[in-house]
């Protein structure tokens, strides 16, 4: 299948951009990060971590070269604790030790942490550079890499320091993909799951089956990929488009905050864990887990259709177990949540696949959170 172009279109400073998606194109990244630039800019600063810089860092320093760009690495820790203040302080350094200018670039090549991270670097330096994604998971390339978020983590909450700050062109080699470790895999097609979720039937059924017809083995490989990736990046960006900055006062169904399906919890996880035990995704796969027997218990989400979630969940791969964190614990940290609008915490639960609704936790009674949490966290083999 040939390359394909999503363009996103947005009504900030920095209006438009396109989504590169194909197989084998990182070879060409410098002349499309060129193009998407112009002559102006003259060095580069890739922010990277070890793992993936191996991989892929020489392939797309040459190119870049080639193009005509001055190229700096800088390599972070690989994980989530690493996405943090003092990390971003060091990456903020070097751009500067590195003399970039307001029209250079800073280059995100990894997944969702580095992206995060080294938007936030570019987001804040010199108040702003241009920057652009180059998302080598699952997870960075149907959904971090598009949206402008960018962020890092305190000690008490995920993503609590951050901005928005859209790339100027994002670049997907699925090919990437084929390196993952088989959880960082897992993770990522959880989160394909939760876009279909709250994206319409058509988009969860794609989703589903891909995952029920492609082994695990086989997913990076398959000639389906390139397409359900554009799917899922063309669902992302048209939430994007309509709701940028993701606005507290909307609750419809095309909402920004619609994407959060599944954090709630997951987020909640990830911080009673230290974010050591759980992959973002994996904690998403648990919290969509709790949302869905929470819609359930509401009166809102059929059992067939909950049966259908938990089958699309299971396809993604095993999740770390959860059953054993006190329910006490992340239920005081849902209350930290950055997505509480006017002190309350809002879920984002199904009305059925395809149609999410939000809703304030206040609406939902003590004893459904605390049985659906026992349900939703229990044993998934």
């Amino acid at each position: 299948m040939k390359n394909q172009t999503i363009n996103v279109a947005l009504n900030s400073a920095n209006p438009r951009y396109d989504i590169q998606i194909g197989r084998d194109i990182l070879p060409d990244a410098g002349r499309e990060i060129r193009r998407a630039l112009g002559s102006q800019s003259r060095s580069a600063v890739v922010i990277s971590n070890r793992r993936v810089f191996d991989l892929y860092g020489r392939k797309l320093v040459r190119g870049l070269r080639t193009s005509g760009f001055r190229v700096k690495p800088w390599l972070m820790g690989d994980g989530e604790r690493f996405k943090s203040l003092g990390t971003a302080e060091k990456a903020i350094e070097f751009l500067s030790t590195s003399g970039l200018e307001r029209t250079d670039v800073v280059i995100a090549l990894g997944g969702g942490v580095v992206g995060d991270l080294a938007g936030f670097a570019a987001a804040v330096y010199l108040r702003g550079i241009p920057l652009i994604h180059i998302p080598t998971t699952v997870t960075s390339q149907i959904d971090s890499s598009i949206g402008g978020k960018t962020g890092v983590n305190l000690p008490h909450g995920k993503n609590l320091v951050g901005s928005f700050h859209q790339p100027s062109a994002v670049i997907i080699d699925v090919d990437t993909i084929q390196t993952l470790p088989q959880r960082e895999s897992i993770a990522g097609w959880c989160e394909a799951v939760k876009n279909g979720a709250v994206a319409g039937s058509k988009l969860f059924q794609q989703t589903a089956d891909f995952l029920k017809s492609a082994a695990r083995r086989d997913r990076a490989t398959s000639p389906q990929l390139v397409s359900l990736i554009k799917a899922h990046c063309e669902f992302k960006a048209g939430i994007v488009s309509g709701d940028e900055r993701e606005h507290a006062s909307r609750t419809d169904a095309r909402s920004r905050r619609v994407l959060n399906f599944g954090h709630t919890i997951g987020h909640a996880l990830e911080a009673a864990t230290s974010y050591k035990r759980f992959r973002h995704g994996e904690a998403v796969g648990h919290g969509m887990h709790v949302a869905a027997e929470i819609s359930k218990s509401m009166g809102l989400l059929s059992a067939s259709e909950l049966e259908s979630l938990r089958e699309a969940i299971k396809s993604c791969g095993p999740l770390p177990p959860a059953n054993d964190l006190d329910p006490n614990e992340l239920l005081r940290l849902v209350q930290t949540d950055k997505k509480s609008v006017s002190g309350t915490v809002q879920w984002v639960l199904l009305e059925k696949i395809g149609r999410p609704r939000i809703v304030a936790d206040s609406e939902i009674p003590r004893r459904v959170i605390r049985e659906s949490l026992r349900r939703g966290l229990g044993s998934k083999s």
